[in-house]
């Protein structure tokens, strides 16, 4: 198995070649292994060296196929938009990485991006093909995200998130509001879940299963600078709390309204004003207490 990452980071897929199965070639099997992929896309990979046994050669369409096998194949993009902002590694040791990522940048290969991740930068950039995140922050949103460094160790930081282990403090720009700066600091608590619009959560009547701490840092009219300390994970929680207090983050194109996203044509100057800042917990590998800021800095 020496190659399972191509020349631009990006991990390579596994299927394997089940022995209930026959087929003219390789091709065939692709075809009917994945129908919701069309056929000249498998063709178009195989032309460009995709599809690869696990000593890393290239296969051919006609290549007969083999049971009881396993192959790789990557993911082809035609166009795939670039985002010109650079991550930054503030620490890393053999067991964690911490990243500071950039608006706009997916943390992991979906959709139209692939290259163009957090993961798949990274790999690249420090030869690691074992990274994997024990988080995710939305694409939408800057700041810090945790990678585990070795597979076998990934089960435990991530059992912090599901325990509630992690001490996490956001950064928001929001509209000033003069009535509700009276009345923080506050912990707002509200029941949240799904819209119609998948996208988009709300909130609903019942039992709250979410909860943030919202403080006000500093203001500059007509916004304000905020500290958000959730106690839950839900999706998109911030942004759904902060769009209930009827100060929806600036740039936020989901809260109130939902805008279509221009996945070409990025407007880099209209970044959501959401930054991951901080992380703390207790390392279930050293023992260790783990604190992280992000360098970043939202604007007003």
């Amino acid at each position: 198995m020496s190659t399972q990452v191509n020349s631009e980071g990006v991990s390579a897929s596994r299927v394997y070649l089940p022995a209930n199965q026959t087929h003219l070639n390789l091709l065939a099997f692709f075809i009917a292994q994945f129908p919701h992929i069309q056929a000249t896309e498998w063709e178009l990979r195989f032309n460009e060296g995709l599809i690869l046994n696990m000593e890393g050669q290239p296969l051919n369409v006609a290549d007969p196929y083999q049971p009881n096998t396993h192959l790789m194949y990557f993911r082809r993009l035609t166009r795939e938009p670039e985002i010109p902002f650079e991550e930054q590694i503030l620490y890393q040791d053999e067991h964690i990485l911490v990243a500071d990522k950039p608006h706009f940048l997916p943390v992991t290969p979906s959709g139209l991006y692939l290259h163009q991740t957090l993961l798949n930068r990274l790999k690249k950039k420090t030869g690691i093909q074992t990274l994997s995140p024990i988080h995710r922050i939305d694409r939408d949103t800057a700041g810090l995200v945790i990678f585990s460094v070795n597979l076998n160790e990934r089960a435990q930081y991530q059992n912090l998130f599901r325990d509630r282990a992690v001490k996490k403090v956001y950064e928001a720009i929001a509209p000033y509001s003069e009535e509700l700066e009276k009345q923080l600091p506050m912990t707002y608590q509200s029941r949240i879940q799904e819209s119609e619009h998948f996208l988009q959560m709300q909130e609903v009547e019942g039992e709250p299963n979410s909860d943030t701490l919202i403080e006000i840092i500093k203001s500059n009219k007509p916004w304000a600078k905020y500290r958000l300390t959730p106690g839950s994970g839900k999706k998109h929680q911030l942004r759904c709390h902060l769009n209930a207090l009827n100060i929806p983050m600036k740039h936020d194109q989901i809260y109130p309204i939902l805008t279509p996203y221009q996945e070409y044509d990025l407007d880099f100057s209209r970044s959501l004003q959401l930054l991951a800042y901080g992380i703390e917990f207790l390392d279930p590998i050293t023992g260790e207490l783990r604190s992280f800021k992000s360098l970043q800095q939202l604007n007003f």
